[in-house]
C-alpha cells in the first residue's frame, strides 16, 4: 500500500482543551494531539503536524479563520489529504471560508469534539478518528467528520440542541 502524505493542522478548540487545576478550568493552553495519536494505529501514513494556532473557537474572528483557509488549502496542495481540528462553535464559519476560495486539491475534513479528550465521556478520539478515515476515501472537497457522518460544506451547520452537525451533503467516496 502507498503512503499517504496527510496534513493535520491543529487550532485548538474543545478537542484540545486541557484541565487547570490552579483555576478549575478547561482551556487550550497544551496540544494533546500528538498523544491522542500515539495510540492510534497509522499505518502507511506520512503525517505533517501543522500548529497554526490554538484558540477557542468563540475567540476566533475573521483574520483567523481566513488564515485557516489558506493554510488549509495551500496544504491541500502538497498532501494527499487535509484535517483541521477546530473549535465546533465556530467550525462552519472556517469550512464556509475555506469552500469559499475554490476547491482543493485534495479533501479537507475538518473535525472536533463536543467534550474536551481529557474527560472519560469525550467524543474527541472517536471524531479524530473519523476524519483520518474520511480523509483517505474522498475526494476533493471541504468537509466536516464528526459523531459517525461525513457532511459536504458549503452550507452545513452546528445543531447545538442536538450537540452535532447538520446540513451540507452527504458526499460520495473518491473514484
Amino acid at each position: 500500500m502507498a503512503w499517504f502524505r496527510l496534513a493535520l493542522i491543529s487550532t485548538g478548540g474543545t478537542i484540545e482543551k486541557t484541565y487547570q487545576p490552579r483555576s478549575g478550568e478547561l482551556r487550550n493552553e497544551t496540544s494533546v494531539l500528538d498523544y491522542m495519536l500515539a495510540h492510534l494505529e497509522l499505518p502507511n501514513l506520512e503525517l505533517h503536524r501543522i500548529p497554526l494556532m490554538n484558540k477557542d473557537s468563540l475567540d476566533m474572528d475573521d483574520a483567523d479563520h481566513e488564515l485557516i483557509a489558506q493554510s488549509s488549502l495551500q496544504a491541500a496542495g502538497s498532501h494527499d489529504g487535509v484535517v483541521v481540528v477546530h473549535g465546533t462553535d465556530r467550525l462552519a464559519v472556517s469550512g464556509d471560508a475555506t469552500c469559499a476560495q475554490g476547491p482543493p486539491m485534495s479533501p479537507i475534513v475538518f473535525t472536533g469534539a463536543m467534550r474536551p479528550y481529557e474527560l472519560r465521556d469525550t467524543d474527541a478520539l472517536q471524531n479524530l478518528t473519523e476524519a483520518l478515515l474520511a480523509v483517505r476515501l474522498l475526494g476533493p472537497g471541504v468537509f466536516v467528520a464528526m459523531h459517525n457522518k461525513v457532511l459536504q460544506f458549503p452550507g452545513v451547520t452546528k445543531d447545538h440542541t442536538a450537540g452535532t452537525f447538520v446540513g451540507g451533503s452527504m458526499p460520495g467516496l473518491a473514484d
